[in-house]
């Protein structure tokens, strides 16, 4: 189960301030031939450690990889990450606030600006959000797209047009939800179907109780950094009260994160920055 094209033309895109264990690796192939469902979050323009962590997970052709959005911003070469994610058939791309920002941005202003056209291209809303995008991480993020061609700015957004808002799978009685933020509006008797794309992107999880009574489903998380759960304070995958709560922050020197669907493990690489100070400061960019 899954939703894709989301595309919608939604201009208050930042309310309310969001635009908002185990490190070894047991490769089944050397035991059996098994096709495996890895899932990471919030790799964040981290291109060199999404590189080793799929080189560390002996991901191939024949797996999948789903990525629960903000593939960019922050990090040192978003632009050069989803460009790998758009070459592979075997990667999902679920959105997050990021990408969302970046799409609704670009696609504005990803045209020729007259003396003509400025005012309705260059309104004082649009430059207040790229303004605010920048300072959230988007900086790096603009100047690396505006680098590209006409054509390869278009495939790009077409290619976020395209991610899902969540993606659903099973696996031996077990269903995960998978989503970028938390579920606005949330009720136990509704399905993922039913909510809207900023229920998925305005909000975040409440890892403090369980969001479905069957114990048997859960809720597969990115964009609250794992070591801001109360309580819990590492950079590291987060599972209690049917959470998998998967952003490590990478990008702020903690870790990078894939959670495979088969083997329930959880693989790491070592995160881009050294301390959390130096990410909170790359924000301001």
């Amino acid at each position: 189960m899954s939703n894709g094209g989301w595309d919608c033309d939604a201009t208050e895109i930042y309310e309310d301030g969001c635009p908002v264990a185990c490190s070894g690796v047991v490769d089944l192939r050397t035991l059996e031939a098994v096709d495996m469902r890895y899932i990471i979050s919030d790799i964040h323009g981290c291109y060199d450690q999404y590189r080793m962590l799929l080189d560390k997970i002996h991901f191939t052709e024949n797996d999948t990889l789903y990525v629960l959005g903000d593939a960019v911003d922050r990090g040192p070469e978003p632009v050069k990450v989803l460009r790998d994610m758009m070459r592979r058939r075997n990667v999902i791309f679920i959105l997050g606030n990021h990408d969302f920002i970046m799409y609704t941005l670009m696609k504005k202003l990803s045209v020729e600006i007259t003396a003509d056209n400025y005012d309705k291209h260059l309104t004082p809303e649009i430059l207040l959000d790229y303004n605010l995008w920048c300072q959230d991480g988007g900086q790096i993020t603009a100047e690396q797209f505006g680098k590209l061609s006409y054509s390869e700015k278009l495939d790009m957004l077409d290619y976020i047009a395209e991610a899902s808002l969540y993606e659903a799978i099973k696996n031996n009685g077990k269903e995960y939800r998978l989503i970028h933020a938390g579920i606005t509006n949330f009720s136990p008797y509704k399905d993922l179907e039913e909510y809207n794309l900023y229920d998925f992107l305005e909000g975040r999880a409440d890892y403090s109780k369980r969001y479905y009574p069957d114990e048997n489903i859960f809720l597969v998380t990115g964009h609250t950094p794992t070591f801001l759960i109360n309580g819990w304070g590492k950079t590291e995958v987060y599972r209690k009260n049917g959470h998998i709560a998967m952003d490590c922050s990478c990008v702020a020197g903690g870790k990078l994160a894939a959670f495979c669907i088969e083997t329930e493990e959880v693989i790491y690489v070592d995160g881009v920055l050294d301390t959390k100070e130096d990410y909170l400061g790359r924000r301001k960019l």
